[in-house]
């Protein structure tokens, strides 16, 4: 048993950091990153005392956090999702007060949450991606309530590890999905980077995983398997979370060289996006609906060069034109120049004549002043010193007359318009991808 508890609780907490990592703005993947942190703390403490409360509770926790991360999947476009986010916050701590005060057996009713997530995710099934991805949450998740039903009822089956390892599993083929899904979304790619990353797990965890769990075996102690658990929590932590511990560690080390700092920093985002961008020839492989998606995480990701360098939109013929004659065509020259035409899009939204705040003016300065200079109108501690005057007036007109949900929509069809400019531009540019279109629009589709 403590053998397997050290294998499930690394595998566990590595992965959790994993998808924390990856992009800590999903919250798809911040909530299943929750489930596995959750399971392997309920691991942990099951080693230690097998009948505990706590544990238990902590095993439960999962459920509720996969639930959330059933609802992050649904499709943008559900009007309702707002109120469903809102409510499975108050369900979820609802039910987690209510697990601690609940017999052993009783527990399970934890298990209707993530059945209402799921028959959520159903609904909106034909807008998931990829196609297979509820069906296979929805085999994970009830063979992780077979498995929870068998920790939690009085049932003898002689060995409860092999059940707790079970429930490991399904939550690691939960984060794994979600991983998949996420990359699907941002048009990146995932195994380079997952493999990379999963052998380095499988290094740490025979190096450091294998003398504690040597260690529990030997020494029956709660206070030594505490610090075990904590010992390999922290090396997974660092493999699991690589880039920002790099970084953190510069900022400890070289706290007064400012610019040796912005250098590594660069560098270390050129090799987090190098494993994650996908190959050059899928850019014409893109339909238009993913193309414009695209688009608007690009616009999204307009400050941070770190997202645009894995963005499939650096290999636009636009960017390419941008470096022509160059010496240097790296990653990070192609996401400089992806914003410089994002830029430049954006500018062609501008009206002519002086500033102002009319109709006419609406998509401009809601990408203007809130995407390219990244300015929050409604920050409670919002700061206008060196600003322009155009944008000090932007901004009060913005926060006296402009509500949040509106310039969230003119925010929206700003970078709609954006993003199909774009591709009418690359299909008119590019011989082969006009091609293919003539071709699509000659060729009876499958409804037909």
């Amino acid at each position: 048993m403590p053998a397997l508890a050290v294998l499930v609780f690394a595998l566990a907490w590595w992965a959790a950091c994993y998808l924390a990592g990856r992009d800590p703005v999903r919250p798809a993947a911040l909530r299943s990153a929750g489930a596995l942190i959750t399971y392997a703390a309920g691991v942990a403490l099951w080693t230690a005392d097998p009948r505990g409360v706590a544990a238990q509770v902590l095993l439960c926790l999962p459920v509720l956090l996969w639930a959330g991360a059933m609802v992050a999947l649904l499709p943008s476009s559900v009007p309702e999702r707002r109120q469903i986010d809102l409510g499975w916050m108050i369900l979820a701590g609802a039910f987690l007060v209510t697990l601690v005060v609940l017999p052993s057996g009783v527990r399970l009713v934890v298990l209707a949450p993530l059945a209402g997530g799921l028959l959520l995710l159903w609904r909106f099934r034909d807008q998931v991606r990829p196609p297979m991805l509820t069906a296979a949450l929805t085999v994970a998740a009830a063979l992780y309530a077979l498995a929870l039903a068998a920790v939690l009822l009085p049932i003898d089956l002689g060995r409860p590890g092999l059940a707790l390892a079970a429930m490991g599993l399904d939550l690691l083929i939960l984060g794994f999905l979600i991983a998949v899904s996420d990359a699907l979304d941002a048009g990146e790619r995932l195994r380079p980077d997952l493999v990379r990353s999963a052998t380095a797990a499988v290094v740490v965890i025979v190096l450091v995983g294998g003398p504690a769990a040597v260690t529990l075996i030997a020494v029956d102690d709660t206070a030594v398997t505490v610090l075990q658990f904590l010992l390999v929590a922290a090396v997974m932590t660092v493999v699991g979370l690589e880039g920002p511990v790099r970084r953190g560690l510069d900022v400890l080390a070289f706290r007064g060289e400012e610019r040796l700092r912005q250098d590594r920093s660069a560098l270390l985002l050129l090799a987090e996006a190098l494993p994650r961008h996908r190959q050059r020839h899928r850019l014409l492989a893109t339909g238009e609906e993913e193309f414009l998606r695209f688009a608007r995480q690009a616009l999204a990701n307009y400050g941070d060069l770190g997202r645009l360098m894995r963005s499939p939109l650096t290999d636009l013929p636009a960017v390419d034109r941008r470096l022509t004659g160059r010496a240097l065509d790296q990653p990070l020259e192609r996401a400089v120049e992806l914003r410089a035409l994002l830029k430049d899009r954006i500018d062609r939204l501008r009206p002519a004549g002086p500033f102002e705040t009319t109709d006419e003016w609406r998509h401009y300065n809601a990408l203007h002043f809130c995407t390219e200079l990244g300015l929050n109108p409604y920050g409670r501690k919002l700061r206008t010193d060196g600003l322009d005057r155009d944008a000090r007036q932007a901004l009060d007109w913005m926060r006296r007359y402009v509500p949040r949900g509106t310039l969230r929509r003119w925010h929206n069809e700003a970078a709609a318009l954006v993003a199909s400019g774009l591709w009418d531009e690359l299909i008119t540019t590019d011989p082969r991808l006009v091609a293919r279109q003539r071709g699509n629009r000659s060729t009876p589709t499958r409804s037909t």
